[in-house]
């Protein structure tokens, strides 16, 4: 019998391959929009409420990813995401200090797809312009009930989806009866986001462009060349390299 440890490795790693191919299309038209607004001189931006937030934060000012990548970080860590207008709070103070441009690109990461927040910054940049990208469990944000006043849930309001395939509750192994334990979320949400990096990073080079990626500061010239290069977004960015 399979300890639970066993069968989460087993049953997340298959699901990681079939999230890789079920948004293999979504992944590379995303890619292409992603690379024009970068050639464009403009900044992805991403957002996510609670725990979602990890998954925004794994490709801002990272080592090996784009360097023009912000986000749209919640102080209260998820506690008011349910609070209607607060999300479009945070969007408008984000958009006076970093700026949200038409033309740009935002992905909101929401695994349920209903809370309040994250549909506000997304219909907030829409608003503004922006192409949105929904990062989130399709089967959950297609069930499970809306508390924004709107009445759509995440991929409903997205542009373009990413689905990162999870259950109900987001957790797939029964540790004990009735108990469940495992999510799948954050594994798969920052692959998918990874893989839209490349994406974009191909679409770029493949379109005769410069390619932005962040160096490891832990490397010969890489924390010169990081500051070289951020200075191109100095204004734009939430989190600078140097």
């Amino acid at each position: 019998m399979s300890s639970p440890a066993d069968s989460y490795f087993e049953t997340a790693t298959a699901l990681l391959q079939r999230a890789r191919e079920t948004n293999a299309a979504t992944l590379k038209t995303c890619g292409a929009l992603i690379g024009q607004s970068i050639a464009d001189g403009g900044v992805l931006h991403t957002f996510g409420s609670g725990h979602s937030e990890i998954i925004g934060r794994e490709i801002i000012g990272r080592a090996g990813g784009l360097m023009p990548v912000s986000g749209v970080f919640d102080p209260g860590m998820g506690f008011s995401e349910n609070v209607v207008g607060y999300g479009t709070r945070l969007a408008e103070r984000y958009h006076n200090t970093h700026g949200l441009h038409a033309g740009e690109v935002i992905i909101v990461i929401s695994n349920s797809g209903k809370n309040a927040s994250p549909i506000e910054v997304a219909l907030a940049a829409k608003a503004r312009g922006l192409t949105v990208i929904g990062l989130t469990s399709v089967a959950m944000s297609s069930t499970a009930k809306t508390v924004h006043p709107g009445g759509q849930n995440l991929h409903a309001v997205a542009d373009h989806v990413l689905d990162n395939l999870g259950v109900s509750g987001d957790a797939i192994v029964e540790v004990a009866e009735g108990q469940m334990a495992g999510p799948t979320s954050t594994l798969i949400g920052a692959t998918l986001l990874n893989l839209l990096a490349l994406e974009t990073m191909t679409w770029l080079r493949d379109n005769g462009h410069e390619l932005p990626v962040v160096r490891s500061q832990n490397l010969p010239g890489g924390m010169e060349a990081n500051i070289a290069l951020s200075k191109k977004y100095r204004t734009r960015l939430s989190k600078l390299i140097g």
